[in-house]
C-alpha cells in the first residue's frame, strides 16, 4: 500500500513517526498522524487547515490534544457527558496526579528503551486510519493515497483527534469542501 501513497502522505507517514519519537510515545497514533499533516505546506491538507483557521491556532489543538492525553483518552464530549452524570473527571484527574504524579493517566503505558534509529510502531488506529485512507482515494476514483485521504480517513472516524478538531469547526464535510470544493467532487 505505501508504494501507492504521494510524497506528501509519506512525509506524513514518517513525519508522524517523529512525533511519536519526540513524545517519548510507545506507538504512532492518529494524535501524531494529525500533527505531521498540520506540519505539511503547500498541500491539499494545508490548504484546507489554512481555510477553516486551523494553522493559526496549532498550539491550541495541542493543547487540546495535550489535555486529552492528561484525561487519559477522555475527550471534552466525554467529559460532558460524565459531568451530566455528576462526575467531575478534571477532579478526578486531579486527584489521581496528586498522589501518582503529573501526567499519571497519560495514555502512554509508560518510558520504553529505545535505541537510535529504532522506529516506533504503529497502533492500530493508526494503521486504520491509513487503511481507511485507501478506501477514501479509491472511493473518489483517485489511484494514489495523498495526505488528503490521510486527513479525510482521521475526520471520518469517532475519536479524540475528530472530537478535538470538532472543537474548532473542523469536520469531515468542512475538510471535504475545503479541499475539493462544493459536494467533495474534485475542484478543477
Amino acid at each position: 500500500m505505501f508504494e501507492r501513497f504521494t510524497k506528501d502522505a509519506r512525509d506524513v507517514v514518517t513525519g508522524s513517526s517523529e512525533h511519536a519519537q519526540r513524545a517519548g510515545a510507545d506507538a504512532v497514533t492518529e494524535e501524531h498522524l494529525l500533527l505531521a499533516l498540520l506540519d505539511q505546506e503547500g498541500t491539499r491538507a494545508a490548504f484546507a487547515f489554512a481555510s477553516l483557521g486551523i494553522t493559526d491556532r496549532r498550539e491550541s489543538v495541542e493543547a487540546s490534544l495535550a489535555d486529552v492525553r492528561r484525561r487519559g483518552g477522555l475527550t471534552k464530549a466525554d467529559s460532558d457527558a460524565l459531568a451530566e452524570l455528576g462526575i467531575d473527571v478534571l477532579q478526578i484527574v486531579s486527584k489521581v496526579e496528586s498522589v501518582h504524579g503529573e501526567g499519571a493517566l497519560a495514555v502512554s503505558r509508560g518510558p520504553k528503551r529505545w535505541w537510535a534509529g529504532q522506529r516506533r510502531p504503529f497502533a492500530v488506529s493508526a494503521k486504520d486510519t491509513l487503511v481507511r485512507s485507501l478506501r477514501i482515494a479509491t472511493g473518489r476514483g483517485d489511484r494514489r493515497i495523498g495526505g488528503e485521504h490521510v486527513l479525510l480517513a482521521l475526520m471520518g472516524k469517532a475519536g479524540v483527534v475528530a472530537d478535538v478538531m470538532g472543537e474548532y469547526g473542523v469536520t469531515y464535510g468542512a475538510v471535504e469542501r475545503a479541499m475539493f470544493g462544493r459536494g467533495g467532487a474534485v475542484a478543477g
